[in-house]
Formats: C-alpha cells, sequence, structure tokens
C-alpha cells in the first residue's frame, strides 16, 4: 500500500502556533523532512516529537525527491517541514509535491502558520484580491519584473530580506511611484512584530534611520485606477496609430 505525503505548515514565530493536527502527523511519520534539521529540533523537542528526521533542501532536494517517492511507494508516511511557514511558498516542498503526483502518491497539505496573510490582512490594504510575488530576482529579471508590476491592479504582497528592505522599498519608489501605499511587517507572530505603515518613500525613509532585522513581508497596493487608465489609453493609441 502506498504511503502519504503530509506537507505541514510550522510556526513562523511563536510556537503556539503549531496546531493540534500537524503535532499529531509530526509524531506519527515514519519520516520528516527538515529544511534545517537543526531548526525543526527545536519545534519538534518542544512538542516532544521523536521521529526519524532526515534533511531536505533546495540544495539536494533534486537529489532526495526520487529517493523519497520510493519509500512512499514502498508505504511509508512522509511529513515535510520547513524552517517557518508552509512548505512550497517560497520554501522547498514544490519539487516533491509534483514527484509525487505524478507518481500517484496523495499529497495532503494541513492549514496553517504563514507570513504573508497575517501581513496582508494587518496592512489595511484591499485583500479581497492580491497577488504573491515572493522574493524578487536579486539581479537578473529584477527590473523587468518591477516594471511589469507597476501596473498591476491587486495588492501585491513580496518576502525580503532585511539587508534589502531598503533598497527594494526605493526601487519600488520609482517604478510604482513614491506615494503608493504600502505596509511593512517584521517579525510576524514574534515578541518584536512591528507593521509600518505609510507610503514607499516614507516607509523607505523610516527604516533607512532604522535599521530593519528579522522576517521581512512588504505589501504594496495596486496601481491606481487612473494610472491603469492612462495606460491603456496609452496602449490603444499606439495599436491604433496608422502604418507608415
Amino acid at each position: 500500500m502506498e504511503g502519504k505525503l503530509y506537507i505541514v505548515p510550522t510556526p513562523v514565530g511563536n510556537l503556539e502556533d503549531m496546531t493540534f493536527r500537524a503535532v499529531r502527523v509530526l509524531r506519527e511519520a515514519d519520516l520528516i523532512l527538515a529544511e534545517d534539521t537543526r531548526t525543526s529540533s527545536v519545534l519538534l523537542r518542544h512538542y516532544d516529537i521523536h521521529g526519524k528526521v532526515l534533511s531536505h533542501h533546495k540544495f539536494n532536494e533534486h537529489q532526495t525527491a526520487g529517493l523519497i517517492r520510493e519509500r512512499l511507494l514502498a508505504g511509508e508516511t512522509v511529513a515535510l517541514v520547513s524552517d517557518a511557514g508552509t512548505p512550497g511558498i517560497s520554501d522547498p516542498g514544490f519539487l516533491l509535491a509534483r514527484t509525487c503526483v505524478e507518481a500517484g502518491i496523495e499529497v495532503e497539505t494541513l492549514p496553517g502558520a504563514t507570513a504573508c496573510i497575517p501581513a496582508i490582512v494587518s496592512s489595511g490594504l484591499p485583500c479581497d484580491r492580491f497577488c504573491f510575488e515572493g522574493f524578487l530576482p536579486v539581479k537578473k529579471g529584477r527590473q523587468t519584473m518591477l516594471k511589469a508590476l507597476a501596473s498591476e491592479p491587486r495588492t501585491m504582497v513580496f518576502y525580503e530580506s532585511p539587508f534589502r528592505l531598503v533598497r527594494t522599498l526605493n526601487e519600488m519608489a520609482g517604478y510604482f511611484g513614491e506615494d503608493r501605499p504600502c505596509s511593512v511587517a517584521r517579525e510576524i507572530s514574534k515578541v518584536h512584530e512591528e507593521h509600518r505603515r505609510g507610503t514607499l518613500a516614507e516607509v523607505a525613509a523610516w527604516f533607512a534611520a532604522h535599521e530593519p532585522k528579522g522576517e521581512i513581508v512588504i505589501v504594496v497596493g495596486g496601481a491606481p485606477k487612473n494610472r491603469l487608465t492612462v495606460e491603456k489609453g496609452a496602449d490603444l493609441s499606439h495599436e491604433q496609430r496608422p502604418s507608415t
């Protein structure tokens, strides 16, 4: 009988954010895959979980995915966790999930912690429609993506390193406009959680003067309707221009 892959969210900060179901699944699993076994060991010890743990991260997932597939086909139950949040969301997980789906192995993802949802709900920006962009490219494709997102009408959510935060906010101000509303959430669910709201220019200036630390989520308001109308009109006039 085939096993099952469980994708298990873990707290992004406060260990109390773990669900009862997640604890049970980890206790019952034949194997736990962890992005960093040292980080996960803190959580596992806290909840008295003593299952076998194997490292599974972005540098070895191509090598281990096939091995895990065979163990699942042999009937084992495997639980995948990342350092924090839901695996597969800017963390390892997609490749293994796809491998299992292609092999006909059941994949079950537990609901649970993720940084992007608390950040957007707390931002005060529209959250009925939004797009998750994860981490921007550090070099190649960065400017192209920012330029394309300048006309995105939905609220946008990004993850960012504290070391690149000010640079990113300033670049967004250049492409989206300095007065575009934004919110930067820092250290969600931790002791020093902070939400800094304002325009891109204002928030960039704040963090330029106050060095950011910890995990960062940037929420940016979508393009205003008047900007979309102007850009659409410009496109139409270009399309209707007679050929020479």
